[in-house]
């Protein structure tokens, strides 16, 4: 137990240090539009380059893959809820991966 609160106290003094830092650097209103504009759009960006390598390595499958990111991308763009959009996705690859062995 003492071997884990070492390293506890690290990443917890890590994270509070990154997210501190902005706050005591940058003390008035960030104005410029470009600058905005870019960290408007950081958490989208980390978000998708974290979730879309794990998409296409889930399933072990390409195609099922595809489907699936296909299927979730067209109902998100309709806006539909994301519980939706991910019991679709993931029951297109699953359908996806029942049917491929039989096309072969």
């Amino acid at each position: 137990m003492s071997k884990m609160i070492i390293p506890i106290l690290v990443m917890a003094l890590t994270t509070y240090f990154i997210r501190m830092i902005p706050f005591v650097f940058v003390r008035k209103k960030i104005e410029n539009r470009f600058i905005q504009s870019f960290l408007y759009y950081i958490p989208y960006s980390v978000l998708s380059a974290m979730t879309i390598p794990s998409i296409f390595y889930a399933t072990g499958d390409l195609a099922s893959a595809i489907v699936g990111t296909i299927i979730a991308i067209v109902l998100a763009y309709r806006n539909c809820p994301l519980i939706v959009v991910a019991l679709a996705a993931s029951a297109a690859a699953y359908a996806t991966m029942l049917v491929t062995p039989l096309l072969i």
